[in-house]
């Protein structure tokens, strides 16, 4: 069974003193690489690093990786960010808002829905594998990434991270769209959220996941998919210009009500 451990705000690795500040609407994460040390991070994850800290950029695992990465919804090259001349400091962030949590990988190995994955030491192996129904519902992909090994991980999660642990035969169910990261050998089954499909369609839920344990979920408190939903509606109000003006800003107006909302 795949095991963890979720770590304190601050802490370090055999690679980098790491610590993160805003939790959890707004997180950033502070690594201090030691000389020589290298982290693997999501493309675009930047926020800011000192002069000692060189970036790379390639085509990691070749042209069938690239493919399988893309495939997953990441960039097809890999970041690395190195501290060449003495010690670095690096600061990474999600795109969208949310909390950044560092998790220690002890055995076995994690699938994780694309989007959030933000860093990891290189002692772990983040690859790319066929995730079927569950993977596309996690992430909008057939493919999920896989974790495996020992070392320090960086997730991230829009709103907060929650903790699900199931023992051996406990079944638990879970809206795709806040399913994070799941234990590889976890059994799980895509389904209608009711018997009735029409049920399911007008319940808002349509389908979900169930997980069998042994092992543990991670689940995020909000879902994008549901917020990108909820905010149509106003984004189309002032589409038109002139007379909609004033629905342009009474939108924005309650468009930032809701992300307040979500956030707090």
């Amino acid at each position: 069974m795949s095991t963890f451990s979720v770590l304190p705000d601050a802490g370090q690795s055999s690679t980098f003193d790491y610590r993160v500040d805003y939790r959890p609407a707004f997180s950033m994460a502070t690594l201090d690489l030691r000389p020589g040390q290298t982290v693997a991070t999501q493309a675009g994850a930047m926020v800011s690093m000192s002069s000692s800290v060189e970036l790379s950029s390639q085509l990691e695992g070749g042209l069938v990786g690239a493919l399988k990465r893309s495939a997953a919804g990441r960039s097809a090259f890999v970041s690395r960010f190195t501290a060449t001349a003495g010690p670095g400091e690096l600061t990474l962030a999600p795109s969208t808002p949310g909390d950044i949590v560092p998790l220690q990988l002890d055995t076995g190995s994690y699938n994780i829905a694309a989007a959030s994955y933000l860093a990891s030491e290189p002692s772990l192996d983040i690859d790319t594998a066929w995730g079927g129904m569950a993977g596309f519902f996690g992430s909008d992909s057939l493919f999920v990434m896989r974790a495996s090994g020992q070392g320090l991980l960086l997730l991230t999660a829009f709103g907060s991270l929650h903790e699900k642990r199931l023992e051996a035969g406990e079944r638990y169910t879970i809206d795709t769209g806040h399913v994070v990261a799941w234990g590889s050998t976890m059994n799980v089954r895509i389904q209608k959220a009711t018997k009735s499909l029409f049920r399911s369609f007008t319940s808002g839920e349509m389908l979900v996941a169930e997980f069998t344990g042994p092992g543990t979920v991670l689940m995020q408190t909000r879902n994008l998919q549901a917020f990108v939903g909820a905010m149509g509606p106003f984004m189309n109000a002032g589409a038109g210009g002139g007379a909609n003006g004033a629905a342009t800003v009474v939108g924005a107006g309650v468009a930032g009500g809701i992300l307040g909302g979500l956030l707090s």
